[in-house]
């Protein structure tokens, strides 16, 4: 099939992507322009997977103070280059992050960041809410709660706030794709006026 230039070129510049790999995507999926984006997302991901183990070195630290002056983020993402920390992209992504902290107050950036502690208590309290169950569903009841908790409370998992449809965890791997370098949420700390130490 026949792909015009102005077609690659258009979505060129919707993905970031190189020419010859927007062409392809279009050829895969028979001209049609969103199908090809969708094509790029799944090749990204895949990509972005690949990288998550490389070292992240360099990046920047991120501020949000809200509009009201009673909540402040302060937000480290990594990445492999000073030349991604300085691009326009990696920069969104940091003030995303950071309003994300902001508006959702995440206690860790992943699940392994939670402290012991707190998940032996969140499981303790569920096992009292489903008390009675058969023994047989009553972990898988716990596990399931406990999934729907670590969405909640850890930013990598949670909803992003400007599109509930994808997850921070998504975003970042779409830059990630985008850029062709590990990115990573280090550390993020939340002040918010008022509250108890």
């Amino acid at each position: 099939m026949e792909i015009s230039a102005e077609k690659v070129k258009e979505l060129r510049e919707k993905t970031g992507l190189g020419m010859m790999k927007c062409k392809e995507a279009l050829q895969k999926s028979g001209g049609d322009f969103e199908k090809a984006i969708d094509y790029l997302r799944k090749q990204g991901l895949a990509t972005a997977e690949k990288k998550s183990a490389r070292a992240t070195n360099e990046g920047r630290i991120f501020s949000y103070v809200h509009t009201n002056h009673k909540i402040a983020v302060l937000v480290e993402i990594n990445c492999e280059t000073d030349f991604v920390a300085k691009s326009d992209d990696f920069k969104q992504l940091g003030k995303d992050i950071a309003m994300q902290v902001a508006a959702a107050r995440p206690l860790a950036v992943s699940r392994d960041d939670v402290p012991t502690a707190i998940i032996e208590k969140e499981k303790e309290i569920y096992k009292e809410q489903v008390k009675g169950k058969p023994e047989n569903i009553l972990d898988k009841i716990v596990e399931g709660k406990l999934n729907a908790y670590f969405k909640d409370v850890c930013l990598l998992e949670q909803a992003f706030i400007k599109d509930p449809d994808t997850t921070i965890e998504a975003i970042i791997k779409a830059i990630i794709a985008k850029t062709g370098e590990n990115i990573t949420v280090r550390r993020f700390t939340r002040y918010e006026l008022g509250e108890t130490v």
